[in-house]
């Protein structure tokens, strides 16, 4: 959303009140039809009491057209005003988490991997908070979302990665064999599945890595249809952007 759009909807809230709908949105802040529909992609009229799924109709069926005395007077009935909404169902809290990394690039919500703990539990996949009780040299499983990537020019070819679930994070070492053998699956991960030993310092924590696998196509079970293979008419558009954000890396 353009900074100087924020700007106008705060600075019209705060002259003139608070908005009692998307429609005064519009009318009062003067936003386009476009920046109210990113704005109910980001769930921002969740504080108007309207869902997402709601506001992105809402927002669907403004017109984008020039507001001319000939066409203003469409908007009200001979036996007065439309008051029947269309009333969607709730999108499912899955739809929800995706559509928030699509657009704020993180959720509140819920954690992605949440959604993955069932199957996950019953292939033997721990949860990171399960290695604060671990053993040194317990084999184990595990996945995360890959949040920051680490290769030090002092580590002499070891790549450090910490990965995320919704129980806590979780620190894994790469030694230079393993990071030769899995570069690819190392580098391009989002959601990366580790097998290894833990090995373990009072408190300080490490899997130490034996076996990679790159399962972020797991993650696209996780958006609808429409998210997966509707297209849209902007590369920067929030359904165009990828469901995980990259992580960060440093070398």
């Amino acid at each position: 959303l353009p900074e100087h759009v924020a700007a106008m909807l705060v600075a019209e809230r705060e002259g003139q009140g608070e908005y009692r709908d998307i429609a005064a949105l519009r009318t009062r802040a003067g936003l386009s039809p476009a920046h109210i529909e990113r704005l109910a992609s980001a769930d921002a009229f969740t504080s108007l009491g309207v869902s997402r799924r709601q506001a992105l109709w809402d927002a669907r069926s403004l017109v984008a057209a020039p507001d001319l005395p000939l066409f203003r007077a469409m908007g009200v009935r001979e036996e007065g005003a439309e008051r029947a909404q269309m009333q969607l169902p709730a999108m499912p809290l899955s739809e929800e988490v995706v559509a928030d990394y699509q657009t704020t690039r993180l959720s509140l919500k819920a954690h992605p991997m949440a959604f993955l703990r069932k199957s996950l539990t019953k292939q033997g996949y721990i949860p990171a908070e399960a290695l604060k009780s671990a053993r040194p040299w317990q084999r184990v499983k595990m996945a995360g979302l890959v949040l920051v990537r680490q290769r030090p020019g002092t580590a002499k070819g070891v790549c450090f990665i910490t990965l995320e679930d919704e129980t806590g994070v979780a620190n894994l070492v790469v030694w230079p064999k393993v990071m030769e053998q899995y570069r690819k699956t190392v580098m391009q991960s989002r959601l990366l599945v580790i097998h290894g030993h833990v090995q373990r310092d009072v408190e300080i924590i490490h899997i130490i890595a034996e076996h990679l696998e790159d399962r972020t196509d797991a993650l696209m079970r996780l958006a609808p249809d429409g998210a997966r293979q509707a297209g849209a008419p902007s590369p920067s558009h929030p359904r165009n952007v990828k469901l995980i954000p990259a992580s960060r890396d440093f070398h």
